[in-house]
């Protein structure tokens, strides 16, 4: 019988993995564009959502770049079925986030969800697994089932802020909330562009009463 070896490939540069690699490549570890927005207290995400959403916290992992490394990474979790890199940045950030104080009191992990139809095609959220990895590390709740977006909307990474507005405006509801009350709510998403969508999940968010808000994405757009 034919055995096929089919060896591990990094998802940036599709050169070889070594056992010790995982995802990436060393070389392409090191070059992965890191924000340390966490540790050094920028307000960079939030001046994104300023005047529009009230967050306690909110950090990014990388910043993106179009044609950039993170943007393969994000392309091969997306549309390439390869969810392990949303375990991979997952365990990254939620490593670090547990060393900032800020973080520790988060009840509950949310994940901005998929409209139904694009979740049953593409068989998984990309951000699931980065949602259940840090609220793993920081000991709490991961729910998913808090908001639900009620209609599809195309993808928009580049659009203007306008558009992605009146896209966006009113697609996410709340399904549920009681157990909610007074707690503080972690909302993971992909990528933060505009913020529009992260908007629109906040202001549902927000109607729960007495919560605090904060946010943690896998990427910013420069």
């Amino acid at each position: 019988m034919l055995n096929l070896f089919f060896p591990k490939v990094c998802e940036a540069c599709n050169n070889v993995l070594t056992d010790n690699e995982l995802v990436v490549c060393l070389s392409c570890r090191h070059q992965l564009p890191v924000t340390h927005f966490h540790f050094d207290r920028s307000k960079t995400v939030e001046k994104i959502l300023y005047g529009r959403v009230k967050l306690e916290n909110a950090t990014a992992l990388l910043h993106f770049s179009k044609k950039g490394i993170v943007q393969q990474l994000l392309h091969n979790l997306k549309y390439r079925r390869h969810e392990h890199i949303s375990s991979f940045l997952g365990k990254w950030l939620a490593a670090e986030l547990c060393a900032v104080n800020t973080y520790n009191d988060v009840d509950v992990v949310v994940p901005v969800p998929l409209y139904k139809t694009k979740l049953r095609k593409r068989g998984y959220n990309q951000v699931a697994k980065f949602g259940k990895e840090i609220a793993k590390a920081l000991h709490t709740e991961y729910n998913d089932g808090v908001l639900i977006k009620t209609k599809p909307t195309k993808t928009k990474v580049f659009k203007g802020r306008l558009s992605r507005w009146n896209d966006d405006g009113a697609v996410f509801a709340i399904s549920e909330d009681t157990a909610l009350q007074g707690k503080h709510i972690l909302l993971v998403d992909d990528i933060i562009t505009t913020g529009a969508t992260v908007e629109a999940c906040a202001k549902e968010l927000l109607k729960i009463d007495n919560i605090k808000l904060s946010l943690a994405t896998m990427a910013i757009a420069d």
